[in-house]
């Protein structure tokens, strides 16, 4: 018979392309999984945890708070309570990089410059969420015009010798550009450059906005993204802090880390 001594809790995370759980055993991320969205937005969020669950072998009620975030945070099932995604990811940045103070999050769908304090409380922020340029959602579109897989882009952004100019606002224009310039013999990492550069361009428009305090770290399933990261580290004149855990379960660490608090404050 199995006896659960230490406090677990769980975060759950329901974005646009992935569902992320990350389950906490006193303070300490135990285990974490990251699944791809269904149209059902309680559906990824089950699917999500119940990963996480089975690495551990775990059942949901030996978990004792959740906590949910992400644009379906409303839809999911087994949360004792939602929180938005932008504390969730302020929260989690900071709670593994304690000097971060500008948190870059590139998304599915949107983008958010999140600026915090020295306790990882929010001060001001900005978010682009009217368009899929510039977001995880475009550079698929893109991966799949120039016939590439999405992990492939990075790497070969950086091979370039003479960067593309994608000039176009709008991910169905830039996709016609990138076409264009393909038809033209542009050299497929001259095209991937200019595609990277061009989100660096829209997200460097966000971050001034809220304006840059070091330290940076970019968060999101983009991060993963070695193009993009660097060419928006040229554009903004700052290297990112890189996060020691997977920066795309950061919101559901930050959801994880609030259901610890919440069930503590429940208790006392």
């Amino acid at each position: 018979m199995r006896f659960i001594i230490e406090l677990l809790v769980a975060g759950c995370d329901v974005g646009s392309l992935t569902g992320k759980a990350v389950i906490l055993q006193d303070g300490e991320i135990l285990c974490y999984s990251i699944v791809p969205t269904t149209p059902k937005p309680e559906k990824t969020a089950r699917n999500a945890m119940d990963a996480a669950l089975q690495k551990k072998d775990l059942s949901l009620n030996d978990i004792e708070f959740i906590v949910g975030t992400g644009y379906g945070r409303i839809k999911i099932p087994f949360a004792n309570s939602q929180i938005s995604e932008l504390s969730c990811h302020g929260k989690g940045a900071h709670s593994v990089i304690p000097s971060v103070r500008t948190i870059i999050d590139v998304g599915g769908q949107d983008c958010k410059v999140i600026k915090v304090d020295k306790n990882g409380k929010i001060l001001d922020f900005a978010m682009n969420d009217k368009c899929a340029a510039g977001t995880g959602r475009f550079l698929e579109v893109m991966a799949r015009t120039l016939e590439l897989k999405l992990e492939e882009l990075g790497p070969i952004s950086l091979e370039s010798k003479n960067q593309a100019k994608i000039t176009a606002q709008c991910s169905v224009f830039a996709e016609t550009e990138v076409v264009s310039l393909m038809a033209d013999g542009i050299e497929v990492s001259d095209i991937v450059a200019g595609i990277h550069d061009a989100i660096a361009s829209r997200i460097m428009s966000l971050v001034y906005r809220v304006s840059l305090e070091e330290d940076l770290t970019i968060t999101g399933g983009v991060a993963k993204n070695i193009g993009v990261v660097t060419y928006l580290e040229k554009r903004l004149g700052v290297i990112s802090k890189k996060l020691p855990v997977d920066p795309q379960i950061i919101g559901a660490l930050g959801a994880a880390l609030t259901a610890k608090e919440q069930y503590k404050k429940k208790l006392f």
